[in-house]
């Protein structure tokens, strides 16, 4: 039988749910003293760095969430940072709920996102400044915000993480066309995302993805 051509599979909520329990499970082995830690490359603290990932994983939900999403801007929440060079949320943690509220609260995020994901229909279409996209399109987005931002929380937090290569492969097939396809995957997304070297490709200074739909 000759090897197939076929490309990856299309991203599904099911992958963005797999991304969102992957990330919370590592995160729960932080260490309780460790949240004020800085996140990798990052400016924020890893507190800090999990509500901002919760607060995307809510935008993006919020965006497909009215009857006829916004194509020219974002639903109009407020977004505000907590101190000076502090990430501009509408979602924020009650610190005393401890970092087991805080993981709650990017659990609930993401289960909110999933629930979009599969029951908006896919001819629906939102605003992202990346693209107007698809809900397949949010939730590659929501993949790429859970796994990146794990990977700089991981750093700073002292932890182990490496997704999946084939859930790596699938959102960049949907939202990084140009991205090199011969390298592995996740090191390959790193490398997209301005976090990491990859051979033969010079770490990225700036960088975007492309949430448009291809068809």
């Amino acid at each position: 039988m000759p090897p197939s051509t076929a490309g990856p599979l299309p991203v599904t909520a099911d992958d963005l749910e797999q991304a969102v329990q992957l990330a919370v499970a590592t995160l729960r082995e932080a260490p309780s003293a460790a949240w004020d830690r800085k996140a990798g490359s990052l400016e924020w603290d890893c507190w800090e760095t999990v509500e901002h990932l919760s607060d995307d994983l809510f935008a993006y939900a919020a965006q497909l969430g009215p009857k006829a999403p916004p194509l020219e801007g974002d639903v109009p929440f407020v977004w505000e940072s907590r101190r000076p060079g502090g990430p501009a949320n509408a979602v924020h943690a009650d610190r005393a709920a401890g970092s087991a509220g805080l993981l709650q609260v990017l659990e609930a995020s993401g289960a909110l996102l999933v629930a979009m994901v599969r029951t908006t229909p896919s001819r629906v279409r939102a605003y992202h400044v990346f693209g107007v996209s698809d809900p397949v399109g949010f939730a590659a987005m929501g993949i790429v915000e859970t796994l990146v931002h794990t990977h700089d929380l991981a750093e700073g937090l002292g932890l182990a993480w490496t997704p999946p290569a084939d859930l790596c492969s699938r959102v960049l097939a949907r939202l990084f066309p140009d991205a090199p396809s011969t390298t592995d995957p996740w090191p390959t997304l790193l490398w997209a995302t301005g976090r990491a070297e990859l051979p033969g490709h010079p770490r990225l200074t700036t960088w975007r993805w492309h949430g448009t739909p291809r068809s």
